[in-house]
C-alpha cells in the first residue's frame, strides 16, 4: 500500500544543476489499486519515455494515472469510483474487492522538488454521496485541484480524442480548456464555479424554488466567472493561432476560432464589465423559457472551438481522420511551444497510440519536436519499431502482466 510519504508527506529538497536545467519531468510514480494495477512504481529520467506492450497491457491506465495529477476527470473523464482497481474473486460466493485507488508522483522542477498526491476519498463515492478527490501537495491536503495545476502542466492526446472534430460542442470546450490550464491555473476553479452556478440554477428553476435575490445571485457568478473564462479562452485561442501558422513542418496549419454570444460580444469591442451586465440580463429575461427547456440558452457552456485546415480551407470536421490527427498534433504541439516560450520549459505530453497512424516524416517530425523542446513525453504503442527514431535519446519500458520493466537493450 502507498504510504502517507508516497502520497506527497516528504518535504521538498534542494536540485543539482543539471536537474534544474532539465526543466519539469516525473522522477518517479507510483499507482496503488489505479484500474489493472494492485501496485506500480516507475523511476524516470527527463528524457521521453516510451512504454510498449500488448493491447490490454495497461500502458494507457499508466498514462490516465499520470493524467490525475492536473485539476479534471483525467484523459478517460471517468467517474473517480470507475479507476478503482477490482480484485479478481478469489472463491465460490466471493465479491470483487474494491479499494479507492491513489497516484503519488515526486516531480523535478527548476525551483525544486516538488511531491504530487491524488486519490479518491474512500469516505465519499457511496451510493447517496458525491464523489471527491482529495489532493496533496508537498505533503500538505490543497484546498483544491487546481494547485496541481500550478506545479504541473499536463497535455494529451488519446484515440478516443481522433473524433473531436466531429464530436459535440463539449468535447472541444474540455480540450481548450485543458489547454488554457497550462497557462492559468485559477480557469480551473473559474470553470467550476461557473458550472456549480449553471447546475444550482437549473435545479432551482425546474423545482420552482428560490426568489429573486437567490437567482441573481447565481447569474451574477455566472456573468463574472463567465466573462473571464471567455477572455482566457479567446486568449489562448488566438495565441494557438499564430502558433500554428508560424509553425513549420509536415503537419497542416490550424485555423482556430472560438465561437459563441459572449465570445462575440467582447470580440465587438466592449468591455468585460459591459459584457457581464449584458450576460446577467440576458439570463434574468430567460428563466421562464430556461425553466421550460431546462439548462440555460445563453452562456459559456455554448460556445464552441472551430477548427479549420488553412492550406484547403475546409472544415476540420469534413477532412480525413488522418488529416484531423494530424491537425490535432500541430495544435498540441503548438501550445506545448507556447508553454515552453512563457515557462522556460515543456509540459508534460502523454501520447496514447500516436505513431501507429503517422507516415515517416510526421513521426520523425513529432520526435523531433518532443526532443527540441526538452519535454518528458510519454509515449504508448504495441509495436517498438515505431519509435525507432527515439532508440537512444529515451527511455523504454515494457508492460506486461500487470508490471513495468525497462527494456532490455536490443530486446523486441
Amino acid at each position: 500500500m502507498l504510504t502517507s510519504a508516497a502520497l506527497g508527506d516528504a518535504e521538498p529538497a534542494a536540485l543539482s544543476p543539471q536537474h534544474a536545467e532539465a526543466g519539469v519531468w516525473l522522477q518517479r510514480l507510483l499507482l496503488h489499486r489505479f484500474r489493472s494495477y494492485e501496485q506500480a512504481e516507475i523511476e524516470t529520467t527527463a528524457a521521453p519515455v516510451v512504454l510498449t506492450g500488448a493491447n490490454g497491457a495497461g500502458k494507457t491506465n499508466l498514462l490516465e494515472a499520470i493524467s490525475f495529477l492536473s485539476p479534471g476527470r483525467g484523459l478517460r473523464a471517468a467517474k473517480l469510483s470507475e479507476v478503482d482497481r477490482v480484485a479478481p474473486e478469489t472463491g465460490p460466493g466471493a465479491s470483487p474487492e474494491r479499494g479507492p485507488w491513489a497516484v503519488a508522483a515526486r516531480v523535478i522542477t527548476p525551483a525544486g522538488l516538488r511531491e504530487l498526491g491524488s486519490g479518491r476519498d474512500p469516505g465519499n463515492g457511496g451510493a447517496t454521496t458525491r464523489e471527491r478527490r482529495l489532493v496533496k501537495v508537498d505533503g500538505a491536503p490543497a484546498r483544491g485541484q487546481q494547485a496541481l495545476a500550478e506545479v504541473l502542466s499536463l497535455v494529451w492526446l488519446t484515440p478516443q480524442m481522433d473524433g473531436l472534430f466531429r464530436e459535440g460542442a463539449g468535447a472541444r470546450r474540455r480540450f481548450l480548456d485543458r489547454l488554457v490550464y497550462g497557462f492559468d491555473p485559477e480557469h480551473s476553479a473559474r470553470s467550476n464555479a461557473y458550472e456549480h452556478a449553471l447546475r444550482e440554477r437549473a435545479r432551482l428553476l425546474k423545482t420552482g424554488q428560490g426568489d429573486g435575490a437567490w437567482f441573481e445571485a447565481l447569474e451574477d457568478s455566472m456573468a463574472r466567472h463567465g466573462v473571464a473564462i471567455a477572455v482566457a479562452r479567446l486568449e489562448m485561442v488566438e495565441r494557438l493561432q499564430r502558433a500554428c501558422e508560424a509553425a513549420e513542418g509536415p503537419f497542416p496549419k490550424v485555423g482556430l476560432a472560438l465561437e459563441g454570444s459572449v465570445e462575440g460580444w467582447l470580440g465587438e469591442g466592449h468591455p468585460a464589465l459591459t459584457v457581464e451586465d449584458r450576460l446577467r440580463a440576458r439570463l434574468a429575461e430567460s428563466r421562464r423559457l430556461d425553466a421550460e427547456a431546462g439548462g440555460a440558452a445563453v452562456g459559456l457552456h455554448r460556445s464552441d472551438l472551430a477548427a479549420r485546415h488553412a492550406a484547403k480551407g475546409v472544415a476540420a470536421a469534413l477532412c480525413s481522420t488522418g488529416e484531423q490527427k494530424a491537425m490535432l498534433i500541430a495544435i498540441l504541439l503548438a501550445h506545448a511551444r507556447l508553454l515552453t516560450l512563457e515557462r522556460g520549459t515543456a509540459p508534460l505530453l502523454l501520447l496514447d497510440e500516436v505513431a501507429a497512424h503517422l507516415d515517416g516524416a510526421r513521426r520523425a517530425a513529432l520526435y523531433g519536436e518532443i526532443l527540441a523542446m526538452r519535454a518528458q513525453a510519454w509515449l504508448t504503442g504495441t509495436d517498438v519499431a515505431d519509435f525507432a527514431g527515439l532508440e537512444g535519446r529515451a527511455q523504454f519500458f515494457t508492460i506486461q502482466d500487470g508490471g513495468i520493466a525497462p527494456r532490455q537493450a536490443g530486446a523486441p
